[in-house]
């Protein structure tokens, strides 16, 4: 089954969301404010991607300009990175799609097709 973290005023988590439709990929839905992930959570998801901590903020954010990451994010660690973004569903970069030990940042078709 496939997690499906979202804001779902979000328009790029709504592309997303028609894309695991149109697919018909079983999935369950989960607020990304309503019930942020946890630090845990995020930090499983981290090391899973193989991706970067940077790539899971929303780095056009008001959230993220309103706390200067920009100017701050390379001084601190990764504890305290995945601390922020626990804190903050804002924070983080959406949508989050995780299937078992696969992570999927943001929404870029191709990496969704290899879903299908």
């Amino acid at each position: 089954m496939i997690l499906f973290i979202e804001y779902p005023p979000c328009s790029t988590c709504k592309k997303a969301k028609k894309f695991l439709n149109e697919h018909k990929l079983p999935f369950v839905a989960r607020h990304i404010v309503d019930e942020t992930p946890t630090k845990d959570e995020l930090a499983v998801w981290f090391a899973a991607s193989n991706l970067p901590i940077k790539r899971f903020f929303n780095t056009s954010g008001q959230v993220y300009r309103e706390l200067n990451l920009k100017e701050r994010i390379d001084s601190m660690s990764d504890d305290e990175l995945l601390t922020l973004l626990s804190e903050n569903g804002m924070l983080i970069k959406r949508p989050l799609l995780i299937q078992g030990s696969r992570v999927l940042v943001g929404f870029k078709e191709k990496e969704y097709l290899s879903l299908t």
